[in-house]
């Protein structure tokens, strides 16, 4: 078992920048993948980003490649996700996820944060 608390959500204008963060506690963090997804309101959740257990490994939805970056601190049990150049279409609420490989975390992932609102003004 494993549980996800985010944090780093809010209000920001279009351009800006947040930075997200999920604290694990529970099983080893550094045996997991980690993934960020986000769900906004009338739409399905989606997949944002992943990171592999070494963080070797990354992957991203197209949208946001070169303007998001996952990261991960394993002595920490904490895993960022990065958001520049902020677009009103990147609100939503934001879920950290975990699951066994990159594999499984960017599709249907086990464990799921509560998640945090980030608000994009135009």
């Amino acid at each position: 078992q494993v549980q996800l608390v985010e944090s780093g959500g809010g209000l920001v204008q279009a351009g800006g920048s947040l930075r997200l963060s999920c604290a694990a506690s529970g099983r080893t963090f550094s045996s997991y993948a980690m993934g960020w997804f986000r769900q906004a309101p009338g739409k399905e959740r989606e997949f944002v980003a992943a990171i592999s257990w070494s963080g070797a490994g990354t992957q991203y939805l197209d949208s946001v490649k070169g303007r998001f970056t996952i990261s991960r601190d394993n002595a920490k049990n904490t895993v960022l996700l990065q958001m520049n150049s902020l677009k009103p279409e990147d609100t939503a609420v934001y879920y950290c996820a975990a699951d066994d490989n990159i594999s499984a975390v960017t599709t249907s992932p086990v464990y799921w944060g509560q998640g945090t609102q980030v608000t994009v003004t135009a």
